[in-house]
């Protein structure tokens, strides 16, 4: 596959919000709290099928 880009020099220019350090650090926070949650969730989901698998 062929790239676009040609060469490195304004390299930083071909990444979204690489001049805005506040949009980057509310993409880790969001990406954070997804991760968080989807164990959080996770753990609820798995505990309850565990319960379920026991009584029988």
């Amino acid at each position: 596959m062929a790239s676009p880009i040609t060469s490195w020099e304004g390299a930083a220019e071909y990444f979204t919000f690489a001049h805005s350090p506040a949009a980057l650090y509310g993409i880790l926070i969001a990406a954070a709290a997804f991760v968080v949650f989807a164990i959080i969730f996770d753990g609820i989901h798995e505990t309850g099928a565990y319960k379920k698998i026991s009584k029988s």
